[in-house]
């Protein structure tokens, strides 16, 4: 079938080819991705609340680079040291932190918060644009094909279902192959969005757990 297939509709078959294993790369890519961040962040937050000191903390952040969690204290724990070094000039025995430099915290946080988020987010884009644009893709391929097999009546004296049914069958593999590459993609696209909510939420709870600590040890 594919070798009696028109031009344009090999076209239409090999853009959608092109859409799919692209499609399937980043499904497989992201569902590594936050299968590796859920065995991570667990085993995170647990040397996280078990560690006496930060610097430990920090010492193992480099074991635990696959999970954003560690990006974030890194981020926070920075700026921590930066707002501690300002305190000690003023008591070096021992500092306390004013609301501004705990806001700065925060801030921090926030920022770190984004752009890990703005790093799982990658490839999204081309999931919901496969999920949307793939099944005009295939139907364009569809109509162009049953107009092409219409226009073949001209060169027939048969007006048969059989004379018309094998342009039609191939006019229609093209809406099969948008489905194709366009359901798997939408489906990928809303659980990797739900996987990022909980993510989001997980480090809104690991921000605002290390700022109690931060108030705790230092207001």
């Amino acid at each position: 079938m594919l070798a009696k297939t028109s031009g344009f509709a090999l076209i239409i078959l090999l853009l959608l080819l092109a859409f799919s294993l692209l499609s399937w790369t980043i499904i497989f890519r992201k569902w590594l991705t936050f299968r590796h961040i859920s065995q991570r962040s667990h085993a995170f937050v647990a040397l996280f609340r078990k560690s006496s000191r930060l610097s430990d903390v920090s010492s193992a952040c480099e074991l635990y680079q696959g999970t954003p969690l560690s990006g974030i204290f890194s981020a926070g724990y920075h700026e921590l040291n930066a707002q501690i070094q300002t305190s000690n000039a003023q008591n070096p025995n021992h500092p306390v932190l004013a609301d501004r430099q705990i806001v700065g915290i925060q801030r921090a946080l926030q920022r770190a918060s984004t752009a890990e988020l703005s790093v799982l987010e990658k490839g999204m884009s081309w999931l919901a644009t496969t999920g949307s644009v793939t099944p005009f893709i295939g139907l364009l391929g569809t109509v162009v094909g049953i107009i092409n097999a219409f226009l073949g009546f001209e060169k027939t004296a048969s007006l048969s279902i059989q004379a018309v049914a094998p342009g039609i069958s191939e006019a229609l593999i093209a809406t099969a192959a948008g489905l194709f590459a366009a359901i798997p993609a939408v489906v990928a696209y809303n659980q990797f969005v739900a996987r990022m909510k909980n993510v989001a939420a997980e480090m809104d709870d690991f921000s605002s757990e290390f700022i109690n600590l931060v108030e705790r040890s230092f207001s």
